[in-house]
């Protein structure tokens, strides 16, 4: 990736033949909005309580899971995102499969408890620490299907492509060099995990961001994918990106990438936190999902989301844990809504004389993504606990917003995925075994 490198349509080959237009791409958005979005209640009333249907967990690195709270000390009087990435690397690099497995089989324990009945895994911890394959190339990843079986959760797999380690085409470093793949080696581990997929499965591709993945590459492997695979990117999360793309590419990451590729449904522009107000419209009307994960953000420092413009545009997004600092649709809801609250100092950001509910509005459209950006279309239900406190006297029209905003004892009492209940009365059928096995995994990361 050259720095001369100028913004054009130069990769606009990476466009199919006989690829939608945009008023084509346009209509399918509202055609995949009438099919997804709820038109009934949400809410439906059970014998063992209030059925809602289950939440997709939009963006995750499983790993980091195991280092969560550990990077709340100063390290620098600039703590950033930047800084954070250094206690992550640190950690990263104690990892094995067994040891992924065991944090991963936690994590999606705490998903399923907390209603995510599915979830998009974005997984660059691919080799050895030093870089070397393991024997069997894809032994990461299988550890991570592994641990989506052993708990019942669906997984979207998203392998991910890292290349360089800047706009500048820079090698990876020492402590990034397990993450790395070349183009052909990067095809063939899909094609490889595509034919072990099974029916909770699906394998889609993720770029790690465009600072990571020169131009050419990024051609050739979307033009190498299957017309249904989901295609998930980091993007315009720090400002520091942004200035480094618009030096090297002459073009913000978000325009840059709409102006190089063919975005559409398939695609989740995970973060894309630092929009202008042209890049909001055409996220927008691409019909991408944007995958907001509020906690890690806030954690991180990157900044707040635009969510009124973007809803005001049409715009389609879902949330996502990210790095596990906390595991809850209900805080990652919350708090997209309170943080937007804060920055307008106004109430009832999220909603609209249309969909006057903020907790209902927060949650059709978590639901009306979910099938583009992960490639399941499924029925998985969770049950709310009907005799818990904080839902006393809950009706249909606030049930929703009593669960977002009603403080933090997780009331999920049932969870089902594909016709097969794996959380029963709050607990999940193997949470002992599970968290034996993570309690194991700390003390080997931390010993």
């Amino acid at each position: 990736m050259a720095a001369n490198i100028a913004p054009s349509n130069n990769i606009g080959s990476m466009r199919p033949p006989g690829a939608r237009s945009l008023p084509q791409r346009a209509s399918r958005l509202r055609d995949n909005a009438r099919m997804h979005t709820p038109t009934a209640s949400l809410v439906t009333r059970t014998a063992r309580g209030w059925a809602l249907p289950g939440i997709a967990n939009l963006h995750s690195h499983a790993f980091q899971r195991a280092m969560a709270g550990m990077a709340e000390r100063q390290t620098d009087p600039a703590d950033s995102f930047w800084t954070w990435r250094e206690t992550m690397y640190a950690m990263a690099a104690r990892f094995d499969p067994e040891l992924v497995h065991a944090v991963a089989a936690q994590l999606y324990v705490e998903m399923l408890e907390a209603g995510y009945t599915t979830v998009c895994e974005f997984h660059y911890l691919h080799h050895a620490p030093d870089g070397r394959p393991y024997a069997n190339a894809d032994a990461m990843s299988q550890a991570l299907l592994r641990a989506a079986r052993d708990t019942g959760i669906r997984i979207t797999l998203l392998p991910v492509l890292y290349m360089t380690g800047g706009f500048d085409a820079r090698p990876l470093s020492e402590r990034q060099r397990r993450f790395g793949h070349e183009v052909e080696a990067y095809l063939r581990l899909l094609d490889v995990l595509r034919a072990d997929a099974g029916e909770r499965v699906r394998i889609g591709c993720a770029l790690h961001s465009l600072r990571a993945v020169p131009p050419q590459a990024m051609r050739e492997v979307i033009a190498a994918l299957p017309n249904d695979s989901r295609v998930h990117i980091h993007i315009a999360e720090q400002m520091a990106e942004v200035d480094e793309c618009v030096a090297v590419r002459g073009a913000r990451p978000v325009q840059w990438l709409l102006d190089n590729a063919d975005v559409d449904a398939r695609w989740t522009l995970v973060h894309a936190t630092h929009l202008d107000a042209a890049e909001v419209q055409g996220i927008a009307r691409s019909g991408a999902t944007v995958a907001i994960c509020t906690t890690t953000e806030a954690n991180l420092g990157d900044g707040l989301f635009p969510l009124r413009d973007y809803l005001d545009a049409g715009g389609r997004w879902g949330v996502g844990s990210d790095s596990h600092i906390s595991v809850s649709p209900v805080e990652e809801l919350r708090w997209l809504e309170y943080g937007q609250r804060l920055r307008a100092q106004r109430r009832n950001i999220a909603s609209s004389m249309r969909s006057p509910s903020v907790g209902t509005t927060l949650l059709q459209g978590v639901l009306a993504s979910s099938a583009d950006s992960t490639g399941f279309a499924v029925d998985d239900r969770i049950v709310l606990d009907a005799e818990a406190p904080i839902l006393s006297g809950a009706v249909d029209a606030d049930l929703v917003d009593r669960w977002i905003f009603s403080g933090n004892a997780n009331v999920v009492r049932d969870v089902d995925v594909a016709g097969v209940r794996v959380v029963e009365d709050g607990r999940h059928r193997e949470r002992d075994a599970v968290a034996a096995r993570y309690r194991r995994a700390i003390q080997a990361l931390l010993g």
